[in-house]
C-alpha cells in the first residue's frame, strides 16, 4: 500500500516535466501565432533544459529580432554558431542584424562566412554588397551584386544598373 501511495504521488512530478523539444515546439506556435515573448520564454526553457541545441538559439534570436532586441539576437546567433559553426542561415541573419547595427566590417565577415559555407547564397552576396556600399567599397558591392545575381538574386540587378559601371 505504502508504494501504491508513493507511486501515485510521484506520477504526477513525472507528467509534468517537458522535455526540451516540447518547449522549442511551443515556441515555434507563439513565434508563428505573432508571441514572439512566449516564443522567448519557451525557448529559454528550452535552453535550461538542453542548452547545446543550435537551432533552439537561431530561434529565440530570430524573436528576439522580431522585437528589435537586435543585441539579444547577436548574443543568440553568436552562441549557435558556437554550437553549429557550419550554419549560413545563422551567419546571414546575424550579418544583417549587424547592418541594422552599423557594424557593416562584422556583417562582411559573416557575409563572407556564408558564402564560404555556401559559394551559391545569392542574398549573402547581395547582403555583403550593401555593408561594402555602407563602408565606401563600390567596386566590391558592385562585384557582390553581379554574383547575387548570378545566383539568382534578380533584385540585385537593379543595384548594378544604378550603381556599377
Amino acid at each position: 500500500m505504502r508504494k501504491l501511495i508513493l507511486l501515485l504521488l510521484f506520477i504526477p512530478l513525472v507528467s509534468f516535466g517537458q522535455t526540451a523539444k516540447e518547449y522549442s515546439n511551443k515556441g515555434v506556435d507563439k513565434f508563428l501565432s505573432g508571441d514572439y515573448y512566449g516564443s522567448i520564454t519557451e525557448y529559454t526553457k528550452a535552453i535550461e533544459i538542453n542548452p547545446n541545441n543550435s537551432d533552439i538559439y537561431y530561434n529565440r534570436g530570430a524573436s528576439k529580432s522580431k522585437l528589435k532586441n537586435y543585441k539579444g539576437a547577436i548574443i543568440d546567433y553568436t552562441k549557435a554558431i558556437e554550437i553549429n559553426p557550419n550554419n549560413t542561415k545563422v551567419y546571414y541573419n546575424r550579418g544583417f542584424l549587424k547592418v541594422k547595427l552599423k557594424d557593416n566590417y562584422g556583417a562582411i565577415s559573416d557575409f563572407t562566412k556564408a558564402i564560404e559555407i555556401n559559394p551559391s547564397y545569392g542574398r549573402a552576396y547581395g547582403n555583403r554588397g550593401i555593408a561594402k556600399e555602407n563602408i565606401g567599397d563600390l567596386n566590391g558591392a558592385c562585384t557582390d551584386w553581379k554574383k547575387a545575381v548570378e545566383f539568382g538574386l534578380t533584385g540585385a540587378a537593379k543595384w548594378v544598373a544604378s550603381s556599377c559601371k
